[in-house]
């Protein structure tokens, strides 16, 4: 049975390979332009900053160089139910200087299309078993983002040589360029 987190949260992650499953839905009738939400993950050092241009995974570099991480590929309507993107991860063959792997999304094309995440609802993070489709931890956000065009769900760190998750629930308004500034 998974573990429903709350904003802040923690929990350890024992498997060392698991999937990472994000879903939303959105207001298509407030805007009258599509959504296209994006997945990207950030892996980083101690320093918090991306190891190398090659450990930002997203739409356009779906596997970081030690094939640790691993984009199913881009969903550009996030119709249906259930995840919308997907994210593998195995934590056995990761780079051993990376300390974090952030997970964000973010409202491609944003601010021309005047979309936010006040206009998406039911969103969630969840790591599963992909073996089994058993859900490990779930968070569903509940915030309203009125202004957010970028939003780290949750983040994967390492503590005491044990990786752990936390649910974030934090956005932005700058979109992805303000998540690469940051970790850059």
């Amino acid at each position: 049975m998974a573990i429903n987190l709350q904003k802040g949260q923690r929990e350890a992650i024992d498997a060392p390979k698991f999937t990472i499953g994000l879903g939303w839905d959105t207001n298509t009738s407030s805007t009258g332009t599509a959504f296209d939400l994006d997945a990207s993950v950030f892996i980083l050092g101690d320093n918090k900053k991306i190891l190398s241009d090659e450990h930002f995974v997203f739409y356009n570099n779906l596997k970081s160089p030690d094939g640790a991480v691993e984009h199913t590929g881009d969903n550009l309507t996030g119709a249906g139910d259930g995840d919308d993107e997907q994210i593998k991860i195995d934590l056995t063959i990761i780079d051993p200087r990376a300390t974090e792997i952030c997970v964000v999304v973010t409202i491609h094309e944003a601010d021309s299309r005047r979309q936010n995440f006040g206009q998406v609802r039911n969103s969630f993070v969840r790591v599963f078993d992909a073996a089994t489709n058993t859900d490990v931890l779930k968070y569903e956000l509940e915030e309203d983002f009125s202004i957010e065009t970028a939003v780290e769900f949750g983040r994967i760190y390492k503590r005491d040589n044990k990786w752990k998750f936390e649910a974030v629930g934090a956005g932005m308004k700058g979109g992805l360029q303000d998540y690469l500034n940051k970790y850059n």
